[in-house]
C-alpha cells in the first residue's frame, strides 16, 4: 500500500514567507554551519504530524478534518517576534510566534487532535504552541554557540507586521530530498462564513 508522509497545515501567503526570508536573512550575519535553515517556501504552521499515512486514508482525514472546522469561521492571525525551542540558552529550534485569534486556532487544532485520535493516531504528547520553525541546530552546535545565537535571536525583531488571513485548513504530503522537504496539498478544506441570521 502506497504511503505519504503527510501533516495538517495552515498554508502562508507569499508575502510572509517573503518576509521570513529576510529575517533569516538577518540572523544569518555570522557563520553557523551548525544551523539548518528552513526554506522559507516550505514553512508553514502545523495543526497535527501524522507521519506515514496509507494513501487511501485521505478522505476519512479529510472528512475529519472538515467536522473539526465546523462552527468556526474564518479568522486573522498576527505574525510575532522570533522564540527558541527550549530555551535561550539551550537553543535546538528557531520560531516565530503566532498571536492574533488564536483562541479560534486552539479550538480548531484540540477538534482536529480529538477526531483523528478516534481515528487510531497517537495524540501529541505537548501542548500544541502555535509557530513558524526557521531553524534547526544540529548536534554539533556546542552549549557556548547555542547560547550566542539564543542571545542574537533575543536581539532581533521582526521588520514589519504581518497577517495570515486562515480560510482553509489543508491536508499536506511531504516528500524528502536531499535539497529539502517539498511539501504539496493532497486536500483543502474550507472556513465556512457564518450564515446570516437576517431574515428576507
Amino acid at each position: 500500500m502506497e504511503q505519504a508522509r503527510s501533516f495538517i497545515a495552515i498554508e502562508l501567503p507569499d508575502e510572509l514567507k517573503t518576509g521570513l526570508s529576510r529575517l533569516q536573512a538577518q540572523l544569518k550575519t555570522v557563520n553557523m554551519p551548525w544551523v539548518k535553515w528552513v526554506n522559507p517556501d516550505s514553512i508553514h504552521l502545523t495543526l497535527k504530524f501524522l507521519g506515514n499515512v496509507a494513501i487511501d486514508r485521505t478522505d476519512e482525514i479529510t472528512g475529519a478534518i472538515e467536522t473539526a472546522t465546523r462552527g468556526i469561521s474564518p479568522f486573522v492571525l498576527q505574525v510575532k517576534t522570533p522564540g527558541v525551542f527550549p530555551n535561550l540558552r539551550r537553543v535546538q529550534v528557531v520560531w516565530v510566534g503566532i498571536g492574533g485569534e488564536v483562541d479560534k486556532l486552539n479550538r480548531l487544532q484540540q477538534q482536529i487532535e480529538s477526531n483523528l485520535a478516534q481515528l487510531g493516531f497517537a495524540p501529541e504528547s505537548r501542548s500544541f504552541t502555535p509557530h513558524l520553525t526557521l531553524a534547526r541546530l544540529s548536534d554539533r552546535a556546542s552549549p557556548d554557540e547555542r547560547q550566542r545565537f539564543g542571545q542574537l535571536i533575543a536581539d532581533t525583531r521582526f521588520e514589519e507586521a504581518y497577517t495570515v488571513k486562515v480560510g482553509a485548513i489543508n491536508l499536506m504530503k511531504s516528500q524528502l530530498t536531499r535539497e529539502g522537504a517539498i511539501h504539496r496539498r493532497i486536500s483543502s478544506v474550507e472556513l465556512k462564513k457564518p450564515l446570516s441570521t437576517a431574515t428576507s
